[in-house]
C-alpha cells in the first residue's frame, strides 16, 4: 500500500465509521499516548525493563497505531504524507550525506 492510498484508506474509515475526525488537538494528544504506549513495548523488549504478568506486546499494533492517528492529522490539516516524506529523504540526503560516514561513533 502507497501513502496516499493508506491517507484515503484512513478517511474512508472516518466518514464511514468514526462519525468525524476528534479535533486537531485531541488527535494530537492521542498521537503522543500511541508514542508513549510504543516507547513501553520498545523499552521492555529491547530495553532493561521487564513485562508484567499478562502483558502481551504488540509491537506492530503499537506502530500502526501510531502510523493511524498521524495519517489522521495529516489528513485534516491538508498534508500530503507521500510529498512530505520524499522532501523530507530529501533534506536529510542533502543535509547528512557525509555526516553519518564521517561520525567515528557509528564505525
Amino acid at each position: 500500500m502507497h501513502i496516499d492510498e493508506a491517507q484515503r484508506l484512513v478517511d474512508e474509515w472516518i466518514q464511514t465509521h468514526g462519525v468525524r475526525y476528534f479535533s486537531e488537538l485531541t488527535n494530537m494528544a492521542v498521537l503522543t499516548e500511541e508514542v508513549g504506549e510504543l516507547a513501553r513495548v520498545m523499552a521492555r523488549r529491547f530495553g532493561d525493563q521487564s513485562f508484567k504478568e499478562g502483558e502481551f506486546p504488540n509491537l506492530e499494533e503499537e506502530m500502526a497505531d501510531v502510523l493511524w492517528v498521524l495519517i489522521c492529522l495529516a489528513n485534516q490539516t491538508g498534508v500530503d504524507l507521500t510529498d512530505a516524506f520524499r522532501k523530507s529523504v530529501e533534506k536529510k540526503t542533502n543535509r547528512d550525506k557525509d555526516r553519518h560516514k564521517n561520525n567515528p561513533k557509528l564505525k
